[in-house]
């Protein structure tokens, strides 16, 4: 096989949070189970009515037009235009969309530069079963950002990777919850062999899907083209099940869809919308926090990623960490992190709750990880405490108290626990003295239950080793 390079562009589709739908009133409401809820007139293409756009879904295309860097309104002003098609998900027989003048052109993320970025409505869905296909319209009309990149990738891997990124982003600017599994995120790659012909993968709904996807396409090409044969442009689609994508039907041009202006809708200019104010409120994005967290917080890159996923785990985090630094002048965030995102997190998961429904604050969490660094309770202590101020919402000091799992530091206390230990088994001793080092673990274990946990595990094991030399 050749040495050819891989060429890849991706086109992202985003269903945008808004309360309602693009250009009609109906509930924007991705979770909703019963079809043909939230519909209307307008959504549903009946003759006589008008749309209205819907300012929020533009505020927020614009927003993340301008944390990418990209330009928005690139010629002063953009407009809608109808994309003609049909489909049985699509009832106007047409879709509202933009194609020459859409709201923001420009920008990059992850060294790959982002094409354009414009505003839409979804269709709706279809449900295919062995009696027929059904078709739901609640999700008809919702507004759909569309996010095209130049073919700047050259692996499988770079492009999971800048749709992982992406998806923070949008997560963090609460432009869209961005949930794959339920298609509020849409992948679309188009993969050509040496900037040939392209053929493009539609509907990828997973980022592995994405990864598997691409790298099938590269094997494939490489083997036809190998094989004399010739690479037709065309659309296909990811069956995960078998691995492989199948060929669903020819590719469009523009040209096929015959796109005009929308004449039901006024151009929109840059004048209307307050662009300094959706800069403003852009928040620190992921790459910067993890660039941050890794300067001021000494944490490894890849648990920098960890908790800087979820912006809400972020923001608990560094003021739990603000707070840490507070109270000792060595903090040990090390300690705080693996505290979070193991335990914290470990009972978030047993309870099926969010970080919200915590009754725990990142001021009581700071203490308690300040106590296990000073010795003064046990990491097993430190587990049963946690537990109890996140349903109560105790402070650490209060928890320990009222649970006696304050850590015993007291010497002279724990070498008569130690002498009364090893009075009660000689064997130990005789096993230990013997080179048998893992009945030091079974001393420190014996003493640790009579002290219910509370002796400091550290000093015990000192205690032992210097009464067994």
């Amino acid at each position: 096989m050749e040495d050819r390079k891989l060429t890849v562009g991706l086109e992202i589709h985003v269903e945008l949070k808004t309360h309602t739908k693009m250009f009609c009133d109906c509930i924007n409401d991705p979770s909703e189970i019963y079809p043909n809820t939230h519909i209307c007139p307008v959504c549903m293409g009946h003759p006589g009515t008008l749309p209205t756009i819907n300012k929020k879904a533009v505020d927020l295309v614009l927003q993340l037009g301008l944390a990418l860097g990209g330009t928005v309104f690139p010629k002063g002003r953009s407009k809608f235009d109808r994309k003609n098609y049909f489909y049985p998900d699509l009832p106007k027989g047409y879709q509202i969309s933009q194609y020459d003048e859409p709201l923001v052109l420009g920008g990059s993320l992850n060294g790959i530069r982002i094409t354009r970025i414009h505003l839409e409505e979804d269709a709706g869905s279809l449900t295919h079963t062995k009696n027929g296909s059904l078709v739901d319209f609640n999700r008809a009309g919702a507004p759909l950002m569309e996010i095209v990149t130049e073919p700047d990738i050259r692996s499988a891997k770079e492009a999971a990777a800048f749709g992982e990124e992406l998806r923070r982003i949008l997560r963090y600017l609460q432009t869209s919850d961005a949930d794959m599994e339920k298609g509020l995120m849409r992948l679309e790659a188009n993969i050509s062999i040496n900037m040939g012909t392209k053929v493009e993968v539609k509907n990828i709904n997973s980022f592995k899907a994405v990864h598997d996807a691409i790298e099938y396409e590269y094997k494939r090409h490489n083997e036809a083209l190998d094989a004399g044969e010739k690479i037709i442009q065309e659309t296909r689609g990811w069956n995960a099940e078998k691995g492989i994508t199948v060929s669903q039907r020819s590719k469009e041009d523009a040209h096929d869809y015959r796109y005009f202006p929308e004449p039901d809708l006024p151009p929109l200019y840059a004048e209307a919308f307050d662009l300094d104010g959706l800069k403003a409120a852009i928040p620190e994005l992921p790459h910067e926090k993890r660039a941050r967290f890794i300067s001021e917080f000494n944490l490894k890159e890849a648990d920098a990623y960890v908790i800087t996923e979820d912006r809400a785990a972020a923001e608990f985090f560094e003021e739990a960490a603000s707070e840490l630094k507070e109270k000792t002048t060595n903090p040990a965030y090390g300690l705080l992190f693996n505290y979070f995102t193991s335990d914290v997190w470990g009972i978030m998961r047993t309870e099926n709750i969010t970080l919200s429904d915590l009754r725990l604050t990142p001021h009581n969490f700071a203490q308690l990880v300040a106590m296990v660094a000073a010795g003064d309770i046990s990491s097993r202590g430190a587990k049963d405490a946690l537990a109890h101020m996140i349903t109560t919402g105790a402070t650490a000091e209060t928890t320990v108290t009222q649970k006696n799992l304050r850590q015993i530091s007291d010497t002279a206390g724990l070498e008569l626990i130690a002498h009364k230990i090893l009075t009660e088994n000689p064997k130990a001793i005789e096993d230990y003295k013997k080179g048998k080092l893992e009945s030091l673990h079974f001393l420190v274990g014996k003493a640790m239950k009579e002290t219910k946990g509370t002796g400091n595990p550290a000093m015990l094991r000192e205690i032992f080793e210097k009464l067994l030399k």
